[in-house]
Parts: C-alpha cells; sequence; structure tokens
C-alpha cells in the first residue's frame, strides 16, 4: 500500500481563521476596555467596564449597558471578547423597558440603580479571579479617583510643577500605574518621588517612541491572585498617590485630607460578598539545618 500525502490538501477544518466573533452576545455579561470604545485612558469615572448585551447579533456593533453607571454603549468585541456570565431573557427584557423608560422621563436613576444591582450580583456569583480581576482593580481604582480627583476620567492630575503635570491611570490588566508626562528628558525628582511613594512596586521608565510622543512611568505591582491581595495592592496605590499630592500640592493635599477625615475613605470593595478560600500562606524563610537547606 503507498501512501502519498500532498502538501496542499487539508480538510476544511483548517481553512483560515476569520478572526472575527460571529456568535450572537445577546444576554452575555462582558468586560471592555480602553480597546473596545475610544475614551479617556483608564475608562469614565461612572463606568466599571462590566456590561450586559442587550443586543448582540452582530459583536461588531454590540450594545450593552454598563453595568455601573447604566450608560448605553456600541461596543466593537468582535476581535476581543471576554464574557464572564448569561443572564436570563426577563432580565435582558426588563433592563431594555428601563432604557426605553429613562430615554422617555429623562430620569436614568431606575436604571442605574438597577444595573449597578445586577453588576453586583454578577461578581458575587462568578467570585475573584483571573478575568475577573481588572474589574475589582478597576472598582478600587474608581474610589480613589473619586477621593483624591473626582472629575470625568478615571485617572489622578498632578502638578508637579509650572507647566509640569502628569496623569495617573491604572492598566487593570497587569496592575500598574501608569504616569503620562508632557516631558520628553528623564524627571530626576519624579522618579524619586515615585520610588518613595511606592515602595513595593517595581518602577519603569518608559522613553518616548516618537517626535510627538513623551516619556511615561509605569509603576507595577505583583497581580494580586486573591480579593484580599487586590485590596492590598489599591490600598499601596491609594498611600502612593497621596504621598505624591502631600509632596507636590500641599494645599490641595491639606483639603482633601479634612474631607476624607470627615467622611472616610471609599471601599467598594470592602462591601462585596466574595466567597475566598479559609487557607492561610505564610512566607517561609529559608534555613539551613546540617548540610541542607529547608524551604
Amino acid at each position: 500500500m503507498h501512501l502519498h500525502v500532498t502538501a496542499d490538501a487539508r480538510p476544511e477544518a483548517m481553512g483560515d481563521v476569520p478572526g472575527t466573533c460571529e456568535l450572537p452576545l445577546t444576554r452575555a455579561v462582558v468586560q471592555y476596555r480602553d480597546l473596545h470604545e475610544m475614551d479617556t485612558l483608564g475608562g469614565r469615572i461612572e463606568d466599571v467596564g462590566l456590561a450586559l448585551v442587550v443586543e448582540g447579533r452582530f459583536a461588531a456593533s454590540a450594545e450593552v449597558v454598563d453595568l455601573g453607571s447604566g450608560s448605553v454603549k456600541v461596543l466593537d468585541l468582535s476581535t476581543e471578547l471576554v464574557v464572564l456570565d448569561w443572564v436570563y431573557e426577563p432580565t435582558v427584557d426588563h433592563l431594555t423597558e428601563l432604557i426605553t423608560a429613562s430615554a422617555a422621563t429623562r430620569d436614568d436613576a431606575p436604571l442605574r440603580h438597577y444595573s449597578r444591582r445586577l453588576g453586583i450580583r454578577v461578581l458575587e456569583r462568578v467570585g475573584y479571579g483571573p478575568l475577573t480581576r481588572p474589574t475589582f482593580l478597576r472598582l478600587g481604582f474608581r474610589d480613589i479617583c473619586r477621593d483624591l480627583d473626582l472629575h470625568e476620567g478615571t485617572s489622578i492630575r498632578l502638578v508637579l510643577g509650572p507647566g509640569r503635570l502628569t496623569r495617573a491611570h491604572l492598566d487593570y490588566d497587569a496592575c500598574a500605574l501608569v504616569f503620562r508626562t508632557a516631558l520628553r528628558e528623564p524627571d530626576a525628582i519624579f522618579e524619586h518621588a515615585l520610588a518613595e511613594a511606592f515602595p513595593q512596586a517595581v518602577l519603569r521608565r518608559q522613553d518616548p517612541a516618537g517626535s510627538a510622543d513623551s516619556i511615561s512611568y509605569h509603576v507595577r505591582f505583583a497581580l494580586p491572585t486573591t480579593l484580599h491581595e487586590a485590596r492590598g495592592a489599591v490600598a499601596a496605590m491609594r498611600r502612593g498617590l497621596a504621598a505624591l499630592v502631600a509632596r507636590f500640592e500641599p494645599d490641595r493635599y491639606a483639603t482633601l485630607a479634612r474631607l476624607m477625615e470627615t467622611f472616610g475613605a471609599r471601599e467598594t470593595l470592602s462591601g462585596l460578598r466574595i466567597h475566598e478560600p479559609t487557607q492561610r500562606m505564610f512566607a517561609v524563610v529559608p534555613r539551613s539545618v546540617g548540610s541542607q537547606v529547608i524551604h
């Protein structure tokens, strides 16, 4: 018996990959970020980056409702898609009715309230994990922005001196604070301040790639594997950012400190009922016993 296989022959299943999602996504709870919409880095302060698809016959133009702000958006989910959960059809129908009522009455309070409740229920159901980590970090960083620099974007502005302004947003996937500047040369004073404000993080400088670019600094934290670690990372970000404000804008910090002393710091993550394992982990320092090293 002679076997002959030609290089050109291939089964239909190995045809060219289309590269786009062709599944109907209605009822899906999805994550979205800067890639999916043209918005400010870090997104809007009211949004949480978690949305329910109310009309998703075509992934490239899916109509969604953000489960934090209740705002309706059209996203392109065809090339990058993270589906966290699915809801029942009556839930989509009810949300659609709220959208219609909001447009008719100009009162979006019921829509926002229901969307937020639904978002919390989804997070509590799915729990904390690698897929949901960006959403939890966004919730935590949003609290910091509301306390330190409330405006339309999820970022913090910092005046380093005359004509020297930087904006910090969080890269939710990498758990890294990104400080964007208008500088084209390294700023030794700011670099030293970053190192002091975030002693446990890894500091990286990204030099300009072109004539229109400027220097940015990336402060990377270890990826939190549990909600407890995520809250610790957010707390470290809060302490460091507050220290930077106190250093470069002491008058502004004095005002913010009085407000937080009166009303307290926001901490959305502490109010979520997320089940986590009760196992306790401890750091182990190697020690020598005779000629052996015990880890």
